[in-house]
């Protein structure tokens, strides 16, 4: 019998049911698969046969998927009617230029003819941040087209129909007698300023091109919580030093379990926060959002989205001698190391990459993700001196921290002598050093290493202690490599530091040679 397109066999007999998803703009179209459970191929057939049936069924009835009609025009009116609000206070407060109008008049223009059209074209439209704002998912917003667009093309359009009505009225004046009215005291004059949310997105666009990826969602969720804690519509101007206080004493309060445990993720922000039994997070992440929310009023205060600045001198003081500060290994705790992974007399090392993973971290004071993520191709020859080429380019998901990250960093000779370079040549089949070490969005290229060394290797050797991490090799290398006369701008060039300073910056530019790096380098030792 002739089996249904949509039937596949494994390769132990079992029929699979394979059904293509409806394709999303910009994305690959997709199928899904699943077993039927059945050796049989005229069972087989009868489920596939219904199954397509029913798949054909939700296709044609697009009723079935997508908002409601009433859905989509109440989020469209309460999404346009704050816009509205924000655009007759800034009438009220400063007037529209002539050619504000003229544009705002082609706009109403160019959406009518659109809606005549009945196109789901999203030209001058708000789009992702309507979905964003009115928590839209894609799925519903492309399974709601063209009625979706149409709709939000329409509020557009009468919105900016109201802010011109009112312009005009500012046009003149009228001397008619009216009802004489109970005086009140006019409202007090806004500060000029943007919506927080607005400001936000234009913040990270312009400085998502020179930070890496995993910095960008870590800042993005750092302003979230202002976004949180003061809604997307507040206007930066009425933000006052007294609220840049209270969202501090919220970020005293923040679980630092928040986005890895599903209760507190669900939770909102002011109700998380109360949440008792929950470690807090570090002054040092505290310090860090705070930091981020200095930078971003900083910038809006110089590019006019907000009349101040906020969060300056706001940073919470550190704990002394906290348990949680990274430090280096004592020359005892570097040596049992070396002596474990060179040796592995206790057999705690099984695998060749844990081993030369942790090896280039104490020889060169790389980055747990940049040593994971290096490609056979990034460890290369000048002259005599190998080195290691660390850099973002050859893979989507390769990154460095920033400019200083891309550097060269000589081979240590204590690497060559182990046989660094013959474990290079054995792995000359695969792009990738360490293709052991799959690729996390949270984690990087590391995770895998990272939490082997943590939650392994140091507490069976019995030298874990808090603020002992693999990141400790690299404090290692740069306290001994200072202890040992290294001038410090030829320490920040082998560990990706940035130089500072006029002779630093502009005229060493380009760094040192490879041969003072790699003599460096070779004073280390453990």
């Amino acid at each position: 019998m002739m089996l249904s397109s949509y039937l596949s066999p494994s390769r132990h007999g079992v029929f699979y049911f394979r059904w293509p998803l409806p394709a999303l703009e910009g994305h690959p179209r997709r199928t899904v698969r699943f077993s039927l459970r059945t050796r049989c191929p005229d069972r087989a057939g009868d489920l596939a046969r219904h199954l397509a049936s029913c798949g054909r069924l939700i296709q044609e009835n697009k009723t079935l998927a997508g908002l409601r009609q009433d859905e989509i025009r109440e989020k469209v009116q309460a999404y346009f009617k704050a816009q509205l609000d924000q655009y007759m206070n800034w009438l009220d407060r400063r007037g529209l230029s002539k050619n504000a109008l003229v544009d705002v008049r082609e706009e109403m223009l160019d959406h009518e003819t659109y809606v005549d059209m009945e196109t789901a074209h999203p030209q001058w439209l708000p789009v992702a941040r309507f979905k964003r704002k009115m928590e839209i998912s894609d799925a519903d917003w492309n399974a709601s087209q063209p009625r979706a667009t149409i709709e939000l093309r329409k509020g557009r359009r009468d919105m900016l129909r109201r802010v011109l009505e009112a312009a005009e009225r500012l046009e003149h004046y009228s001397y008619t007698d009216t009802p004489a009215t109970a005086s009140t005291p006019p409202a007090p004059a806004l500060p000029t300023s943007s919506p927080l949310g607005a400001a936000v997105d234009d913040f990270i666009a312009e400085y998502s091109r020179q930070w890496a990826v995993k910095t960008i969602g870590q800042n993005q969720a750092y302003l979230n919580i202002l976004i949180e804690y003061f809604g997307s519509d507040r206007l930066l101007g009425t933000i006052t030093k007294q609220d840049a206080n209270a969202v501090k004493k919220v970020l005293q309060a923040l679980p630092a379990s928040r986005n890895t445990k599903p209760k507190l993720k669900a939770m909102p922000l002011m109700e998380v926060i109360k949440e008792p039994g929950h470690r807090k997070i570090a002054p040092k992440t505290i310090n860090s959002h705070i930091q981020m929310f200095k930078s971003f009023f900083d910038w809006a205060e110089r590019h006019g989205y907000a009349p101040h600045t906020l969060f300056d001198k706001m940073k919470v003081a550190k704990a002394k001698n906290s348990d949680t500060e990274r430090k280096p290994f004592t020359p005892e705790q570097a040596h049992l190391i070396f002596a474990e992974l060179t040796d592995n007399a206790t057999g705690l090392v099984r695998k060749d990459s844990h081993k030369w993973g942790m090896l280039l971290g104490m020889f060169t004071g790389a980055r747990l993700n940049e040593i994971c993520q290096l490609d056979i191709a990034d460890v290369q020859q000048d002259g005599e001196t190998w080195f290691l080429n660390i850099t973002d380019e050859g893979d989507d998901n390769k990154s460095v921290k920033s400019q200083a990250g891309r550097r060269k960093v000589p081979l240590h000779s204590a690497l060559i002598q182990l046989g660094f370079l013959d474990f290079v040549a054995s792995r000359k089949a695969t792009k990738r050093l360490f293709p052991e070490y799959s690729y996390s969005a949270n984690g990087g290229y590391g995770r895998n290493l990272g939490r082997w060394c943590n939650e392994s290797f140091l507490p069976k050797l019995g030298i874990k202690q808090p603020g002992l991490v693999f990141h400790s090799l690299r404090h290692t290398v740069v306290t001994r490599l200072g202890q040992a006369s290294v001038p410090e701008p030829i320490i920040q060039c082998i560990v990706g530091h940035a130089r500072s300073g006029v002779t630093q910056e502009v005229y060493l530019r380009e760094g040192y040679a490879l041969a003072q790096l790699k003599k460096a380098i070779d004073q280390f030792d453990v």
